[in-house]
């Protein structure tokens, strides 16, 4: 009777743990997400605030609630870790949502050191499965004096 009710336990685990990978909006086989600006260890004096574009390779920008195979929009952490990635990204003051689909921003940042990183999100804003995001790039802020 155990033996019986631990496999009914591992049943429900692995039919639960499927239906959650089921549900997971593909990315592209070799998608690549990147910032094209600012570099990484640059240092950023007269461009308060400063342009930030992102780069993408072998998946598609679409805005928000547009599910299309192998498509989504950009989300820049600022000064964090990723979120989890089986959950919504959340919206913060450092984590900036592009739902519109834009593919650049301008952000004014405070003086001092800084990291950026972008993350794909799908329609619903979930990160795709494998999870799409560029490397996390430090930026150094200066004064304008």
């Amino acid at each position: 009777m155990t033996k019986a009710i631990i496999a009914g336990a591992l049943l429900a685990l692995t039919v639960v743990h499927n239906s959650a990978i089921a549900a997971c909006t593909p990315s592209s086989d070799h998608a690549y997400l990147y910032i094209g600006w600012p570099n990484d260890g640059e240092t950023l004096r007269a461009y308060r605030p400063f342009r930030v574009w992102f780069g993408l390779r072998h998946m598609g920008v679409a805005p928000k609630g547009v599910d299309k195979p192998h498509t989504g929009h950009h989300h820049l952490l600022l000064d964090r870790e990723l979120p989890p990635l089986d959950e919504p990204i959340p919206a913060d003051r450092n984590t900036l949502h592009f739902g519109a689909g834009q593919t650049e921003t301008r952000i004014d940042l405070p003086p001092g050191k800084h990291t950026l990183q972008l993350l794909m999100g799908d329609h619903l804003h979930i990160p795709h499965c494998p999870p799409v995001y560029s490397r996390k790039i430090t930026v150094y802020v200066k004064d304008r004096r």
